[in-house]
């Protein structure tokens, strides 16, 4: 489905359910906040979730998937995806829910807790690379260069990324090439990527985060480096719970204790040998932090409320 925003700007609303058309009332909503580059339609263990009775809710955000990209003069910072999380869950209707965010979508997740808090209950932040200027892990020359873009219009600073990230596109989202830009080559994410169903999941996030060219990866790391988050760790107020894993070549350990430092209710849990895909293993662990014994009515209809749309045909 996609949201018409009170801008007019639409984005693509994905739902994991049971149902075939809106979950139900007694099901628990969790908040999925892809990685970049990703898309909404991914689900780490469709068999976990189901089994925590969970409905997982995503947003691609501008640029990717089926979302409209980034108007020209916006950035698209991270709050600003927050933010378009938080309107379709005003629009829902729904008690404090469960948010998770991957990768950079660790970002979106603490920033919608930060700057809503009446909307989110717990937070899971998953493999979340912390700002580049307190723990490095931008390569040198990439950074070079994104300080240049740093002087431009938002639409040419993003035309300039989409045009450099324009090599990283691949032919074919299902092989290893396009595979390890999500994924740490080196560590256990290799037996990750053998298990079954998760080559095909990632691969098709891959096609989707794609569809608009680069537009959403350009969007994305604009508005991570170039802009203010538009929110702070220590005004996060969920019960947050860090987990990361120890051979991650891109947010590593290092990373977690930064952000553990400064939320003020965090829990750091490192699974040994993962890498960048840890939130596989540990997708379980991540389900039962977001999902308490107590039941959240996230649903008050049984059907989608105004303001949704059905995607047109391809």
């Amino acid at each position: 489905m996609r949201f018409v925003l009170d801008s007019g700007r639409r984005i693509a609303v994905h739902l994991t359910s049971t149902r075939a058309l809106w979950p139900a009332a007694e099901e628990r909503l969790i908040v999925f906040c892809h990685s970049a580059p990703g898309a909404g339609s991914f689900d780490p263990d469709p068999a976990q979730t189901k089994a925590s009775k969970a409905t997982l809710l995503s947003v691609d955000r501008p640029g990717y998937g089926r979302s409209d990209p980034v108007p020209a003069g916006r950035w698209s910072i991270v709050a600003c995806a927050a933010d378009d999380i938080a309107a379709v869950l005003d629009n829902i209707g729904v008690e404090p829910v469960g948010v998770v965010g991957w990768s950079a979508g660790g970002r979106v997740a603490l920033a919608l807790a930060a700057r809503r808090p009446d909307l989110v209950e717990r937070v899971a932040v998953i493999a979340t690379p912390a700002p580049d200027d307190a723990v490095p892990w931008i390569d040198p020359h990439q950074r070079e260069e994104l300080q240049r873009l740093c002087a431009l219009a938002p639409e040419d600073a993003h035309e300039a990324l989409a045009l450099s990230l324009g090599a990283v596109i691949p032919s074919d989202p299902f092989s290893d090439e396009a595979l390890w830009l999500v994924a740490a080559e080196g560590t256990s994410d290799k037996a990750a990527l053998r298990s079954p169903g998760v080559r095909n999941r990632l691969g098709e996030m891959l096609r989707a985060a794609f569809a608009q060219g680069a537009a959403g990866l350009a969007a994305d790391i604009a508005g991570y480096c170039l802009q203010p988050w538009g929110f702070e760790p220590e005004e996060v107020e969920a019960k947050t719970l860090l987990l990361y894993g120890s051979r991650d070549p891109v947010a590593g350990p290092a990373h977690a204790r930064w952000w553990q430092e400064r939320i003020p209710d965090a829990r750091l849990e490192v699974a040994p040998d993962a890498g960048h895909l840890v939130l596989l293993p540990m997708w379980s662990r991540a389900l039962a932090h977001l999902t308490p014994e107590r039941v959240v009515t996230a649903f008050p209809e049984r059907r989608p409320p105004a303001g949704f749309e059905e995607f047109p045909a391809a």
